[in-house]
């Protein structure tokens, strides 16, 4: 379901999502509002990408957001006047959530916003970031919880962690040639990337 969200106090325009060129979304997934899908995205079943509150939410070329995934943001105005604290500046503009290229979300993750996951990125399964700042080329193990945290580049965050303070996010381990899952992002873009290609060739 693609679809334009409703107005409120806390957002008085109403959008259509983008959606880019040879990006998928799933029947049985919801795009509402403020939404930007960048190409060759895929949206699984059951996803939730709704930016009815906080917006805009947007996500880039290549990445995926797998079944059961919610994306959703709290509100970035009210009364007609932006609520800056809800809002992240990347690259001189500002979101509610950004995802960046190449970047997995797995099965159940939650990205709440204000949040920002930037480039080839893996964002494991049932974790959840929120008003958090994930670098590039990260993996977040599954089962982890981020709140109010810059995760560095190229770290990870093993798997069942809570990280709500700066220090203990500070001191996360960098990713190694011997760690196991250095490489597990490029596959999982691989395969749903070319899901997308052929779910639309389908139609």
């Amino acid at each position: 379901m693609i679809e334009k969200n409703v107005t409120a106090a806390f957002c008085k325009k109403v959008s259509e999502p983008v959606v880019g060129e040879n990006s998928y979304v799933h029947p049985l997934a919801a795009v509402i509002g403020n939404v930007i899908l960048g190409r060759n995205v895929m949206v699984s079943p059951m996803a939730s990408v709704r930016g009815d509150e906080g917006q805009p939410l947007v996500i880039g070329d290549d990445s995926n957001v797998q079944d059961g995934v919610v994306i959703h943001a709290l509100e970035t105005e009210m009364n007609e006047k932006p609520v800056g604290k809800n809002l992240y500046d990347v690259g001189g503009r500002k979101y509610a959530v950004y995802v960046g290229d190449r970047v997995s979300l797995a099965h159940q993750v939650q990205i709440h916003g204000p949040a920002v996951v930037m480039d080839d990125t893996f964002v494991g399964m049932k974790s959840l970031v929120f008003r958090s700042f994930v670098g590039k080329k990260c993996v977040i193990e599954p089962g982890v919880i981020l709140m109010g945290v810059t995760v560095p580049e190229g770290r990870y965050v093993p798997a069942g962690s809570v990280i709500k303070e700066q220090a203990k996010a500070d001191q996360l381990p960098a990713i190694t040639e011997d760690y196991p899952m250095k490489n597990l992002n490029k596959g999982v873009v691989h395969v749903n990337t070319s899901l997308a290609k052929g779910y639309l060739a389908r139609k």
